[in-house]
């Protein structure tokens, strides 16, 4: 691989947590969690006889911990490539949830399934959305790490999701600008859920340990736009780069950066001030601005591989305007792409419509109703659909994601596998870096780079199983 390849072709991965509720009619609690997930997941175990399984697509569906269904897009290495393959989760887990209301009233039970793409639920627990960034073996997480943690504490701002969040560990409640900064408590850390870093180094880049590295990343919020989820993913490519590439960065490494998160999110201004290790100070919002502007220089010399110069170009103007908004506090500029920006004006509405304090309870429920992910149900997908809220996809680029792998990586080579055993219903065993065919006799190979889209391996497991196709039984 050459070295304009390390730094600019990446593969990139999203993880996405749905909260899930299930309701009578009047809207009352009809199922717990537990409950409605097994009927979710219903189809899924007939067919599979998991939970757990890698689809056609090559992305990954489960039942996570604490009954969140949960959707892992397959190895990405373009953004718009992956903004079409993380939404694609969305329609893939709405339909079974209309799955799951049809067997309900067939068991004489009824009731209505919600699933939120969201990072929050009523009683406080928090789930994730989490980013997998591949980098290369040479990179020191730890150090990284600390590098990046300016970055990642103040880019809430830019992309966050917004809510309005309880009073917590002495931090008032009230409008907040990220779901997700109350559950983080550490910067860099191995752990996950006791001690919720923001970026976890455990050692699992699902690729050739000695030439690669997965930055896992949870401090960021679940997206509704697509325009919030490119600023999110686009400007850490752009910071990744400019990290890996030795790009000239001013220091802005913070004394105690976990420390400030909570202050970030609950100041729109970005006038939260940071205590740099040399003891000067900087604003977070001063912070966000010298990363973009460090970008953008960037950007006029970075190599044109993985996602295109011109798609970047455009994370860019996004991100500009968004500091400049926050600069101004005039966010008539991207008030139809930031998730925050979005939902607070239209709480705002609300609230000067009908009088409502911020702790109103019809209040909470317009902010939970907004990550809905059903169309013509949702608000977000509601405002979507009359363009109110600007996309970066087109429903021809989530359709096809929903059935065909990324083409540009190894998910390529999962998906074709994964494809043809379905339609074979030959007995395969995957994960990231396996493919199994399990009769008659075992046989598997493992594919230890995430770039590869060809492999005779593949073909010849793929023939094995159609000289075999007599002795498998469909599902």
């Amino acid at each position: 691989m050459t070295a304009p390849e390390v730094f600019t072709r990446r593969i990139v991965g999203l993880e996405t947590e749905y909260g899930i509720t299930c309701t009578s009619q009047d809207g009352s609690r009809r199922l717990g969690p537990e409950e409605i997930a097994r009927y979710l997941f219903r189809p899924v175990v007939e067919k599979h006889s998991s939970s757990n399984i890698f689809l056609p697509n090559s992305s990954r569906l489960y039942l996570d911990v604490g009954a969140h269904p949960e959707y892992a897009t397959a190895e990405c290495d373009n953004l718009l490539q992956l903004l079409a393959a993380d939404r694609s989760g969305d329609r893939i887990f709405d339909d079974l949830a209309q799955k799951a209301e049809r067997a309900l009233v067939d068991e004489g039970i009824g009731g209505r399934v919600y699933l939120f793409r969201n990072n929050v639920d009523s009683a406080g627990n928090s789930y994730g959305c989490h980013e997998n960034y591949l980098v290369g073996r040479s990179v020191v997480l730890k150090k990284l790490g600390t590098q990046l943690l300016p970055f990642l504490i103040t880019r809430q701002l830019i992309c966050g999701a917004g809510t309005i969040a309880r009073a917590a560990s002495g931090y008032k409640g009230g409008w907040v600008v990220s779901q997700r900064a109350d559950h983080v408590w550490e910067g860099v850390s191995s752990a996950t859920t006791r001690a919720r870093p923001m970026i976890n180094t455990r050692d699992e880049p699902h690729a050739d340990s000695e030439r690669y590295r997965r930055m896992h990343v949870i401090v960021g919020d679940s997206n509704m736009s697509e325009a919030s989820t490119a600023l999110k993913v686009g400007s850490m490519l752009l910071v990744l780069e400019m990290f890996e590439a030795g790009f000239d960065l001013p220091d802005m490494q913070l004394r105690n950066p976990s420390a400030h998160v909570r202050d970030i999110a609950r100041d729109q201004t970005g006038n939260t001030l940071l205590e740099k290790v040399d003891g000067s100070t900087v604003t977070a919002l001063e912070v966000q601005q010298t990363f973009c502007e460090a970008a953008e220089f960037w950007l006029k010399e970075r190599p044109d591989t993985g996602t295109p110069n011109e798609v970047l170009q455009q994370v860019i103007d996004l991100w500009k305007r968004m500091l400049r908004a926050i600069h101004t506090q005039d966010f008539s500029e991207v008030d139809q792409e930031i998730d925050w920006v979005i939902k607070r004006k239209l709480l705002q509405r609300y609230q000067d419509k009908l009088g409502l304090s911020l702790d109103d309870p019809k209040l909470a429920q317009i902010d939970l109703t907004y990550h809905d992910i059903r169309p013509g149900r949702g608000l977000f997908p509601v405002l979507e659909a009359k363009g109110l809220a600007k996309r970066w996809t087109t429903e021809a680029a989530v359709e096809e994601a929903r059935t065909l792998a990324p083409q540009t990586t190894r998910a390529a080579l999962r998906g074709k596998f994964l494809t043809r055993a379905d339609e074979l219903g030959a007995p395969v065993v995957v994960d990231w870096m396996r493919l199994k065919i399990e009769q008659p006799e075992a046989r598997s190979i493992q594919l230890d780079d995430p770039f590869n889209t060809v492999d005779d391996r593949v073909d010849e497991l793929i023939a094995y199983m159609e000289e075999n196709q007599g002795s498998y039984r469909k599902h």
